[in-house]
């Protein structure tokens, strides 16, 4: 008598699913033909008789009264029509005097639906219910135990309940395998989707990746004012070398020297916002931030590490037949710019703009080869960590005044007699030693090496 769930038969239910209207028709119609087998074996009496009727209109009443009220797409109305039939079933049992095949084929069916329905909880308050049914029930109509069953109302009764258990243990069954595909091409999309956007994250830097990802930042045209810090660098010598080397060759290069800044880049939390020809555009502050004065000094250390790496780039790069001594520019500033999604609702760039933008521009491009120049806003939050020499003051366009500019030579610790690093770069030698970076387990390797190398350097 109990429906596995209420989902109308309207196409509503999943694939493979029985409706709850189907499953509480088979329910009722079982316990109406075992009534009827009794009375026809003179085991019930006749004047039962309207119990079937009642019991083949109930399901048809429900279903219609929840459409009516709407009700259909409630979360909890299968728990509130299972505890209704939970009542009648109780009900049912006095109404049929505790016969005991009745009584227990009706039980059956009643807690096997409960568990479908609801789980632990479910069958724990439906047979709650029920006893609280049949308690009511036997105070309003007395308390009678009928006679032992005919073998006929027995046999009715378990084919009853045997083929109303085996019809939704096989429906659910076939939910079960639906939700189970389901679920599998659910991981896969998922699967599809991880990939895709791990993929369509190398043409966006990290942290704006992860910013729209995790929902903490909306993908349409909108823009703020952020004290920045910004970062421009091209390569010295790098437009004669396109000239004497081949577009694959060059590319190659290029591309190797991209993925070495970038990986420095990303090292000390820098938003990379573009690579134009030989140049790299980064900035700091946004989408994260660790305070003005933090965001510079890692911008500012990790220009002075881009320039020590370059030494490693170029012995690397003279192995492979590249002379020309190819060095980095760069120039940085700091100050309020504007940043955000730039460009049209189905084509945006997340980057920056401002006076800002175009003084580290034009930093870049007044540096020697090897030199960070930067601007006094910089210098004035790095000065205290980073020897700088006052390199004197530049026309901007977009500032008012000349803007004094400074050239930065290296940290301070590293400067004088307890520097930590050691380097120097020749014609087939080049060598950068920072003591402070170096492990115990690897200083004896190290000096192992250097002495091999000097024996073979004075062998030579």
């Amino acid at each position: 008598m109990i429906a596995r769930k209420l989902i109308p038969p309207s196409g509503d239910s999943p694939p493979s699913a029985m409706p709850a209207y189907t499953g509480r028709v088979l329910a009722y119609l079982a316990s109406s033909v075992t009534i009827v087998a009794g009375i026809l074996e003179n085991h019930f009496s006749s004047s039962l008789i309207w119990f079937v009727p009642a019991a083949m209109l109930w399901p048809h009443i429900l279903y219609f009264i929840i459409r009516y009220l709407n009700l259909h797409q409630s979360a909890g109305i299968r728990e509130n029509t299972m505890l209704i039939d939970a009542a009648l079933v109780g009900f049912t049992i006095v109404l049929t005097q505790f016969s005991l095949s009745t009584t227990t084929f009706l039980l059956l069916m009643a807690n096997f639906s409960f568990i479908v329905v609801g789980g632990i909880r479910s069958w724990i308050f439906g047979n709650i219910i029920t006893l609280i049914s049949l308690v009511i029930s036997s105070l309003f109509l007395g308390l009678e135990f009928a006679p032992p069953e005919p073998l006929v109302v027995s046999i009715v009764a378990g084919i009853g309940a045997g083929i109303y258990v085996s019809v939704t243990a096989y429906y659910t069954h076939q939910q079960a395998k639906a939700l189970q595909k389901a679920t599998s091409q659910i991981q896969h999309q998922r699967e599809q989707s991880i990939s895709l956007s791990h993929k369509l994250a190398k043409y966006l830097s990290p942290q704006v990746w992860q910013s729209i990802f995790t929902g903490e930042r909306d993908v349409r045209l909108e823009t703020q004012r952020k004290k920045l810090t910004i970062f421009f660098s091209d390569i010295k010598g790098f437009t004669e070398l396109a000239e004497e080397m081949e577009p694959e060759g060059l590319t190659e290069l290029l591309n190797n020297y991209f993925n070495e800044m970038a990986q420095i880049a990303l090292k000390y939390g820098g938003t990379i916002d573009k690579f134009i020809g030989d140049s790299i555009m980064i900035f700091f502050g946004d989408p994260t931030s660790r305070g003005t004065k933090e965001d510079t000094a890692a911008c500012v250390t990790m220009a002075i590490e881009m320039r020590k790496h370059m030494k490693i780039l170029r012995q690397k790069w003279q192995g492979l037949g590249i002379k020309t001594p190819l060095q980095i520019r760069i120039g940085i500033s700091t100050g309020y710019s504007t940043v955000g999604n730039f460009g049209a609702e189905n084509r945006m760039d997340y980057t920056i703009i401002g006076k800002e933008v175009n003084l580290a521009s034009r930093l870049e491009s007044l540096a020697e080869p090897g030199e960070i120049l930067i601007s006094y806003e910089t210098f004035s939050l790095v000065k205290e960590k980073v020897m700088c020499r006052d390199k004197g003051e530049i026309t901007v366009k977009g500032f008012a005044r000349p803007v004094p500019i400074y050239q930065i030579v290296d940290f301070r610790r590293d400067i004088g007699s307890g520097q930590s690093f050691i380097e120097h770069e020749t014609e087939g030698f080049a060598m950068y030693l920072d003591t402070d970076k170096i492990t115990s387990e690897e200083k004896d390797k190290i000096v192992l090496a250097l002495e091999s190398a000097a024996e073979k350097l004075k062998d030579t």
